[in-house]
């Protein structure tokens, strides 16, 4: 069984639509998640980020009986990298997509070049207030890729955004052990963008001394939505790492 853990302020939803091609065929079960006060989930936790962990650790061991395969994107690719150093015996392996590990954006090492050029009027189908944050995200910038962030930005329940507010806005929202060097021995793919303004690709690279099993991937023409960006070369990444999680 996969676990999936949602980028942050996204839903179990928006997870299906990025992850579920990539499994396909790859004969694993799927277990997308709502985190606290995302999508259909109810702010039962304190806003902070070991608060969010410790329920879907609460959660994984009300409802499985052997470690499982963790899979997230961004903040859930974080609170999944974050669930494999407190809780090793419930994780089996890690598939860690754009993922957060500076969770302070002045803390992180982002890509200093300019994003690739674009199609005039890219953009143009975008929220105003969204347009920026697209801008500095997507390195596959068409408007059929706008499309598809935007209905999975919009897929699934409401969430609470004030629970969201303060998660994001608080003192805790690092977890206490981020920079604790620990390492996971399980199977490790960690799928970064090259274009990705938002969480970059070098502090996931030197990530990897944590990861004796890990494989590093940079994709070019991809950013912060690299499953919607490069669909293909996820799902074949994807099917490596359930290869090696079986041998």
């Amino acid at each position: 069984m996969v676990v999936c853990l949602p980028m942050f302020s996204m839903t179990r939803a928006a997870t299906a639509a990025a992850f579920a091609p990539a499994f396909a065929g790859g004969g694993v079960r799927e277990v997308y998640l709502d985190l606290p006060g995302h999508g259909d989930s109810p702010a039962n936790c304190r806003a902070t980020s070991q608060a969010v962990l410790d329920t879907v650790c609460a959660w994984l061991d009300r409802n499985v009986d052997k470690p499982v395969l963790l899979a997230g994107a961004s903040y859930g690719a974080y609170l999944a990298a974050g669930i494999a150093r407190q809780r090793p015996e419930l994780v089996s392996g890690l598939l860690l997509v754009c993922a957060g590990v500076k969770i302070l954006r002045e803390d992180r090492d982002l890509p200093e070049f300019e994003p690739p050029e674009a199609p005039t009027g890219w953009l143009d189908d975008a929220p105003a207030e969204l347009r920026p944050h697209l801008d500095a995200a997507l390195g596959h910038r068409t408007s059929a890729v706008v499309a598809t962030v935007l209905r999975a930005l919009e897929s699934g329940g409401p969430g609470d955004e004030k629970f969201q507010g303060e998660l994001q806005g608080g003192a805790d929202y690092a977890l206490p052990d981020e920079d604790a060097d620990i390492v996971f021995s399980g199977p490790v793919s960690v799928i970064t963008g090259r274009q990705d303004g938002i969480a970059g690709y070098a502090d996931q690279f030197r990530s990897m001394r944590h990861y004796p099993r890990g494989t590093f991937t940079v994709v070019d023409a991809a950013g912060h939505y690299l499953p919607f960006e490069q669909p293909a070369l996820l799902r074949s990444l994807t099917q490596d790492w359930l290869g090696r999680t079986r041998s």
